[in-house]
C-alpha cells in the first residue's frame, strides 16, 4: 500500500507549480465555504487577539489564513520531488548568519510559532545548516501516510524524534553539535506543569520545555520567524535570544519567546495557525497563581 500512495503523490509532486495552486484554491474553497472547518474556532481565537478590528477586517484575516492553511499541505505535495536548489530559491534564509550561529554555538535550540509553511522551513533549514538539524514529529496513525510524511520532512537530512518517545531518541544525539527545532507557543495539556503567560492579554498555560531543554543542556536559544512572501516563496529570520539560559530565571526565557511570537503574528496575522483553541484553558487564580510569569 505505502509504495501505491507513494507512487501517486510522487507524481502529483511532479506538476507544475500553476496546477498545485489551482488545486489548492479549489481545496481552500470546499474547506472554508462548504465544510466551514473550524470557522468558529478561528473567529474566537481572532476576536480575543485582535478586538480592536472591525468584523470585516477579522474575517479577512480569516480568509487570508484558509489560502494559506491549504496552500502549506498542497505545497507539501511538491516537496517529494523538489530539488536542492529549486529548495534554496523557495525558502530563503541568511546563510552567513545562520553559519555565523552555527559556528559559534555547537548546540542550539531554535524555538518558532506555528508559522506557515513549516514544512518548508524544516527542509530548508536543514538543507542550509552546518549542524545536524532535528525536528520533533507527532507520530500518525495511519501507517502508510506516517511513512510518507517521514521520508518527505527527512529528505534532506532532518532527523525526527517521535514526541511520545522524545527523551530516549534526543538522548542519543545530544552529546554532539545540533540545531533542534521546537514550536515554542505549544499549549500544556497538564496545565499544573505549565508557565502561565499573558497571550494576546489572556493567560495562557505553555509548555516548559523548549526552556528546561535548553537550561538542562546549556544550549543557545534562538529565535525563527518564517514570511511569506509570496505564494511558494518563503523566507526566514534569526534572532538570538541568549546563549546563558540558566542565567535567567523559571519561566521568563518562555515570556521573552512568546512575546517575540505575539508580536510576530501581529506583524503577519494570516501566516499564523489559528484552527487550534490557543486560550482554551481557563485561568484558575486559586489552583495557577504560582505558576504565572509575571
Amino acid at each position: 500500500m505505502y509504495y501505491l500512495v507513494y507512487a501517486i503523490f510522487y507524481l502529483l509532486s511532479l506538476l507544475p507549480w500553476f496546477v498545485i495552486y489551482l488545486i489548492s484554491d479549489g481545496c481552500y474553497f470546499l474547506v472554508y465555504y462548504v465544510f466551514k472547518y473550524r470557522r468558529e474556532v478561528v473567529a474566537n481565537n481572532l476576536l480575543i487577539a485582535f478586538p480592536n478590528k472591525t468584523d470585516a477586517e477579522r474575517k479577512l484575516i480569516a480568509k487570508q489564513f484558509y489560502r494559506n492553511f491549504t496552500e502549506t499541505f498542497v505545497e507539501a505535495i511538491k516537496l517529494l520531488s523538489i530539488s536542492k536548489s529549486e529548495m534554496k530559491k523557495r525558502f530563503v534564509l541568511d546563510v552567513n548568519h545562520l553559519k555565523t550561529l552555527t559556528n559559534s554555538y555547537p548546540k542550539i535550540n531554535l524555538v518558532s510559532g506555528h508559522y506557515f509553511n513549516w514544512e518548508f522551513a524544516n527542509l530548508g533549514i536543514s538543507l542550509q545548516s552546518d549542524l545536524a538539524f532535528m525536528g520533533v514529529y507527532k507520530p500518525l496513525s495511519n501507517k502508510t501516510f506516517d511513512r510518507l510524511m517521514l521520508g518527505l520532512r527527512s529528505r534532506f537530512g532532518t532527523i525526527l524524534l517521535a514526541s511520545n518517545n522524545f527523551r530516549a531518541d534526543f538522548r542519543t544525539h545530544s552529546k554532539g553539535s545540533y540545531i533542534l527545532g521546537l514550536v515554542g507557543d505549544q499549549n500544556a495539556n497538564d496545565t499544573s506543569k505549565a508557565f502561565w503567560i499573558d497571550f494576546f492579554g489572556k493567560k495562557v498555560p505553555f509548555v516548559k520545555g523548549p526552556e528546561n531543554g535548553s537550561k538542562l543542556y546549556n544550549t543557545a536559544i534562538v529565535y525563527a520567524y518564517f514570511h511569506k512572501v509570496k505564494r511558494g516563496y518563503y523566507s526566514a529570520s534569526f534572532e538570538l535570544i541568549t546563549d546563558k539560559p540558566n542565567s535567567y530565571k523559571e519561566g521568563d526565557l518562555t515570556k521573552i519567546l512568546i512575546k517575540k511570537i505575539e508580536d510576530s503574528i501581529k506583524q503577519e496575522p494570516s501566516n499564523y495557525l489559528w484552527t487550534h483553541r490557543r486560550w482554551k484553558h481557563v485561568f484558575n487564580p486559586d489552583h495557577h497563581a504560582h505558576l504565572v510569569v509575571d
